[in-house]
């Protein structure tokens, strides 16, 4: 008879790559709780403490704000399988991966979809959806990322939401790389419809996707000619539960709510403001070390996403040499370029709990070691 392995026990890393970041240990340690059933009334309890939690974060008083079981992928999906249905035009702005994956996305709904694209490492220029929007007729949705993951890019809402509506269309915004690290300001900004991931800023284990939607949007849901093409993803029977009635949809995966209500409660406790003000500062002071090394930003000066620092890898150096000596010597994991950036860029993330000044200090001595600078 086979012997049954050891139990898994990986090394501890330092987690300075485009997510997952690392956790707080009360985060690990609410995880561990006891099971309860998903009906329970002390899980019902704690779902509306979730709610409360997450309208907070997301600086809004939408009823629908609710983490979606799934990654925030599935937060994506949620938001355009629910408001589009076929034959609807949608604008989809493209400057790397994400953009290019929400996209693909609204055409599986049977969407027609227009893009509006940029250079990686660029922001989408307001007046490119103006334009766009202008030769366009009845665009039901435009679709833009706040925190482009792939390119360090750190997109101005404001003024794009502004035009959107003029032209009565609803805006979707991606803060997978946003939430808990940038401002997001739902209701001050008039956005539409939000998603994001529990893995990056919230420095929560992936496994939910917080989703807000507006009245707005939840008017789109609720009068829609067709069915929501995913069962799983349906704002109308997933509101049923997270909702008064608690009706049964699918079973929550309890010990993920735990640990995201302890997520929660940590950036309640820390403040929204002083953790933004925590990120920004963090990543000046990366970008003052980097500097000292001669080592320069791939993304647009003036937008850089403090969350995600997208570097330009030094001439003649091994890309995966130097990762694989972070991770093996020094135990650090930084991520390695996508699409366009692969082999130009290193991916630097200071989300949530990995966002500390020894974290930085950390890595530019080991960068500054390897390197020989």
């Amino acid at each position: 008879m086979p012997q049954a392995p050891r139990c898994f026990t990986p090394d501890n890393r330092i987690l300075l790559g485009p997510g997952p970041s690392n956790c707080p240990p009360s985060v690990l340690q609410a995880m561990s709780s006891p099971m309860i059933g998903h009906l329970d009334p002390q899980f019902l309890k704690l779902m509306e403490e979730i709610q409360q939690l997450l309208r907070y974060l997301f600086q809004t008083r939408n009823l629908m704000t609710i983490p979606i079981s799934g990654t925030g992928s599935a937060g994506m999906e949620t938001c355009l399988v629910n408001l589009l249905e076929p034959g609807d035009t949608a604008v989809i702005c493209r400057n790397g991966v994400f953009g290019n994956r929400m996209a693909d996305v609204a055409e599986r709904c049977g969407a027609n979809v227009v893009t509006i694209d940029a250079p990686w490492g660029q922001i989408i220029e307001p007046i490119a959806i103006n334009k766009k929007l202008a030769s366009l007729h009845k665009v039901k949705l435009v679709g833009i990322v706040q925190a482009e993951t792939s390119t360090g890019i750190h997109q101005p809402l404001q003024e794009i939401v502004k035009i959107v509506h003029e032209h009565d269309s609803m805006i979707l915004v991606d803060a997978v790389t946003s939430l808990g690290g940038v401002d997001v300001k739902m209701d001050k900004w008039e956005i539409d419809a939000i998603y994001s991931g529990t893995q990056k800023c919230l420095s929560c284990p992936p496994g939910l996707a917080p989703i807000s939607l507006n009245e707005r949007a939840m008017d789109v849901v609720r009068n829609r000619k067709t069915k929501v093409q995913s069962w799983y993803l349906d704002l109308s029977m997933i509101g049923k539960y997270w909702g008064s009635e608690r009706v049964y949809h699918h079973t929550a995966p309890i010990s993920m709510i735990y640990a995201l209500h302890e997520a929660l409660r940590l950036i309640m406790e820390e403040g929204i403001d002083a953790r933004v003000e925590r990120h920004r500062q963090n990543a000046l002071l990366l970008k003052e070390r980097l500097h000292e090394l001669g080592i320069s930003f791939a993304a647009q000066e003036g937008f850089h996403l403090p969350t995600l620092n997208a570097i330009a890898i030094p001439e003649d150096v091994d890309d995966a040499a130097v990762r694989k000596t972070l991770l093996d010597e020094y135990g650090i994991e930084i991520g390695a370029g996508l699409g366009e950036f692969k082999g130009k860029v290193w991916r630097i993330g200071l989300m949530g709990f990995s966002s500390q000044k020894r974290n930085v200090f950390l890595l530019t001595e080991a960068l500054k070691a390897i390197l020989h600078l």
